[in-house]
């Protein structure tokens, strides 16, 4: 069986471009995992980036590991891609877990590979656990029993003190090791910090690392492969974080404060690239943001790069991009309006005003591309049927200028924990279901083909996003992975599903507040009040430059383009 999965791999590595091949001897070996398929792992850009960072020491030796789909049920066991070794003779397996649904997968990788599950059970004898990505870093309980140490923020900012200290300690008593991990910032050290329910509040707080000038650790691939989404792709991160302030966006608050990088050394990151593809991914909460996306874009495509970016925003559409997208060969142009109506907008604090979207549906008319995609959010706090009834209307119009191809998802929100929307309750599956209907019914006749992701699983996913370290067990022990055995098993370790889907107080301590974001919590309960409202917030200015609103940012870094500003006291109140 080993041998039919190593050829397996070895048919994968032949097809690829950028893989490191190290011998162990002599060298920390890191076993690089990221809890789904090879097909979507390989699309994500924190993996290349860690797997650049860690080979990047002469003395280590870094080799990825895939979720194998079925792979523990048939007993198979789970080897790194490089080497075709097992996994429990790596020195340290380090996660990267960018989705909470993925915490199942986690467990079976680790049964698979014959390891116990909870990090209580593991000695010297197995690699130390390590984990890190935005699934884990605003709320690691759910997976703190099964992780000996979760990195909480930005991986880069830590990832050479990591190295030393494994190089150091890694054969030492594990306790030893542990409460060296807990000494360094950003680690969180679960076994050395109580549950929030055993102590009423966290006594300490783990600080988000964030990265301050990313052009230390570039976000650009090291690896290409055909058999993925992005197949053949160079990936840039051309900006980090957003300052748009839209409050169900998780990723708008675990990234802050938002930062860009310059023109010019994006060019010279893409020239790289066009050494082995012509294709060119630009990634960023909002593409469109970048401050020279107007002058980026089609510089790319002069120096012969067909471009695809991840998002845009359309308060304004920045059109030399879309332009450079079509000039690509981009068949759709995607659009978030996450919202149907104007006074929905303002309570997520998601500010495109309908003539901004219907302009990008008449540019993407002109531009001739084949279709349009449109992404909706249904469940949004004070969601009604009249906002229902203007998402429809909304669709209507946008048919009436594009004569093509209309796609719409229409996905269930789930709050998050470190957002305004953390203490919002979750709309229940059944009226998300009705309220899908509904869209699917009213669209379905004009040609516009909605995708309805399922409320079911929403519901589990919420769970996950705000829940404590007691669904750890309920993840082990779940028999098979249906939305009816998830809740039979929170039923029989005596969890009430509806503490955690109902409103949350306030005033009560979260699972979550373990992390400390940098947002202030007084923000965030200012915003869930503004909400509530329909109320607009602030958003970081350009580059975040001199803004000290939410507490993310310290004078040093909010007035570093205004130095004259940092004699003056700070307003952090403000």
């Amino acid at each position: 069986m080993s041998w039919k999965i190593r050829s397996q791999q070895q048919a994968l590595l032949e097809r690829e471009i950028g893989a490191v091949h190290k011998d162990w001897g002599g060298r920390l070996v890191v076993a690089l995992a990221f809890p789904n398929t090879y097909y979507v792992g390989m699309s994500s850009l924190a993996l290349q980036a860690l797997y650049r960072g860690f080979n990047a020491f002469p003395d280590v030796a870094c080799e990825r590991v895939f979720w194998d789909k079925g792979g523990y049920e048939a007993r198979r066991p789970l080897l790194t891609l490089e080497s075709g070794r097992r996994v429990a003779e790596v020195d340290v397996w380090a996660f990267t877990i960018s989705y909470e649904m993925d915490f199942f997968n986690v467990v079976e990788m680790l049964r698979q590979a014959g390891a116990p599950p909870l990090a209580r059970d593991r000695d010297e004898a197995w690699p130390l656990l390590i984990a890190g990505g935005p699934g884990v870093t605003m709320n690691p309980e759910p997976m703190a029993p099964i992780f000996d140490a979760i990195v909480i923020g930005e991986g880069e900012a830590v990832l050479a003190d990591l190295v030393d200290l494994f190089r150091r300690a890694i054969d030492a008593p594990r306790a030893e090791l542990l409460a060296e991990l807990d000494r360094m910032p950003g680690v969180y050290v679960p076994a050395r910090v109580p549950p929030i329910a055993e102590q009423g509040d966290h006594p300490c707080k783990i600080e988000r690392l964030w990265v301050r000038d990313q052009s230390q650790f570039p976000p650009i691939s090291s690896l290409y492969t055909p058999e993925t989404e992005f197949r053949g792709m160079h990936l840039m991160e051309i900006a980090r974080g957003c300052g748009r302030g839209c409050r169900f966006c998780l990723a708008g608050y675990v990234y802050r404060p938002p930062r860009e990088l310059p023109m010019d050394l994006l060019l010279d990151w893409a020239r790289e690239g066009l050494k082995h593809t012509d294709r060119i991914g630009l990634i960023s909460a909002a593409v469109s943001d970048h401050s020279q996306i107007d002058e980026l874009a089609p510089a790319l495509v002069e120096m012969g790069a067909k471009l695809s970016a991840s998002s845009m925003r359309v308060d304004p559409i920045s059109r030399p991009l879309v332009e450079a997208l079509r000039a690509s060969g981009a068949q759709t142009l995607t659009i978030a309006p996450e919202a149907g109506s104007a006074r929905l907008r303002d309570v997520i604090a998601k500010t495109q005003t309908e003539a901004q979207l219907l302009d990008a549906v008449a540019l993407a008319a002109e531009l001739d591309f084949p279709q349009i995609k449109f992404y909706f959010m249904i469940g949004h706090p004070t969601e009604t049927q009249e906002d229902l009834e203007e998402l429809v209307a909304f669709a209507l119009k946008a048919r009436d200028i594009f004569k093509r191809r209309i796609a719409m998802n229409a996905t269930p929100f789930v709050p998050k924990a470190h957002t305004p929307f953390q203490w919002m309750a979750m709309t229940d599956a059944r009226t998300l279901k009705k309220r899908q209907s509904f869209i699917t019914r009213r669209l379905g006749k004009h040609r516009i083909a909605v995708r309805a992701d399922s409320p079911a699983w929403a519901e589990v996913q919420a769970v996950l996003a705000r829940g404590d370290r007691r669904l750890a067990q309920v993840i082990l022990d779940i028999p098979r992975l249906s939305v009816r055995d998830f809740w039979e098993t929170m039923a029989r370790h005596g969890l009430d599903r509806d503490a955690y889907l109902g409103q949350l107080p306030l005033d009560q301590p979260m699972p979550w507040e373990i992390v400390a974001s940098g947002v202030k919590p007084a923000f965030f309960r200012q915003e869930w009040r503004r909400a509530q409202q329909a109320r607009l917030g602030p958003h970081c200015p350009p580059d975040s430059a001199g803004c000290l609103a939410c507490g993310v940012c310290d004078p040093a870094w909010a007035f570093r383009f205004q130095p004259d500003k940092l004699r003056k006291k700070p307003d952090f109140d403000h």
